[in-house]
């Protein structure tokens, strides 16, 4: 037995209504009436530290950056953080070739690369490494990345050596 299509279209048009009368019936339940905005409660007022007598229970994670930003630690953390967290913020394929070396307080991060071809792939990845180094430690922190290649061998050993360009005319 198939409904009437006139039926069908007068529970469509009563669908709207059945919802929202659900919905004050849901609002009913939990206490609240229609027209009536719920009263937001201000937060329990802190005291200040300058103003209390030191007594009043702290997290220890409070304490910590409270002695940070009184010593003004928070930027070199923060630096700490790009160099302790690289792997984490690179991945592991990409830390395994390129090593951090510093970062100045410039905020110019030098990188060094295993090889040339990683150095050149770290080149083009740098605005995604800017990118992801403000999302994991914050902004300002890095502003440039130097990325060196593999340091080359040092042909200058010895008490006597000849300034110059050394030994490459053997090379071709």
């Amino acid at each position: 037995m198939s409904e009437d299509p006139a039926d069908e279209r007068e529970a469509a048009e009563d669908l709207p209504e059945i919802v929202v009368n659900r919905l004050r019936a849901a609002a009913a339940q939990r206490g609240l009436r229609p027209g009536v905005r719920p009263v937001r409660r201000k937060p329990k007022d802190v005291v200040p530290t300058q103003f209390s007598d030191g007594r009043d229970p702290v997290s220890l994670g409070e304490i910590a950056e409270r002695i940070m930003a009184e010593r003004g630690w928070d930027e070199p953390l923060r630096a700490g953080g790009v160099l302790g967290n690289w792997e984490k913020i690179v991945g592991p394929q990409v830390s395994e070739n390129c090593v951090p070396e510093s970062l100045n307080d410039d905020g110019v991060l030098v990188v060094r690369a295993r090889t040339t071809a990683w150095a050149t792939q770290m080149k083009l990845l740098t605005p995604k490494l800017l990118r992801r180094i403000e999302d994991e430690v914050g902004s300002d922190v890095v502003v440039e990345v130097r990325v060196l290649g593999p340091a080359g061998p040092s042909w200058g050993r010895g008490k006597r050596r000849v300034k110059g360009r050394g030994p490459r005319d053997t090379y071709g």
